[in-house]
């Protein structure tokens, strides 16, 4: 069940792979060039998490992004897209500064999959791991792996975010 994809390394760029762990579980891991308590605020401050999270090839733009990053908090995305915005929503299941998210994904209304991130730092770089765990296999072959193949492009907007901050601190 190990069906995934790999993006490929490049001067900035570190490899992505996606892969379809079971029939419920997509697994999204990657090597971000930060420490990982700049890479978590990244993920939980909505000013930060607006300038990496949608992929640039899509031509989509994130209107509005609302992010209470706590047990029990609400997220809110809402997206252009025609013929009228769409809106991702949920709950926070799990917050641990540094280290874990986890967060419903309830704009299907019908038990939506569960994501979770982990962050762990080693030598000034953050492995993440994100894991999307859907409430049946017919949820996840509904869904597809569309949103985390392009995860890659994602990840590295992201790394370049973490350049344009180091760059603007003087770092």
């Amino acid at each position: 069940m190990n069906a995934g994809i790999e993006s490929k390394p490049g001067p900035v760029k570190n490899r992505t792979t996606v892969e379809r762990k079971s029939d419920r579980e997509v697994v999204v891991t990657r090597t971000i060039n930060g420490p990982a308590r700049i890479v978590f605020e990244a993920f939980t401050n909505a000013q930060l998490f607006k300038r990496w999270w949608v992929p640039k090839s899509l031509g989509m733009t994130l209107l509005s992004c609302e992010l209470d990053a706590r047990v029990g908090g609400k997220y809110r995305l809402v997206f252009d897209h025609s013929p009228e915005p769409v809106a991702f929503f949920g709950t926070y299941l799990e917050v641990k500064p540094y280290s874990r998210l986890a967060w419903t994904n309830e704009e299907g209304g019908d038990g939506g999959p569960v994501t979770t991130v982990t962050f762990e730092e080693k030598g000034g770089k953050t492995l993440v791991v994100l894991r999307e765990t859907h409430p049946s296999k017919e949820a996840l072959d509904t869904a597809g792996t569309g949103a985390t193949d392009a995860m890659a492009e994602t990840f590295d907007q992201l790394d370049e975010l973490l350049i344009a901050l180091g760059e603007s601190s003087g770092q």
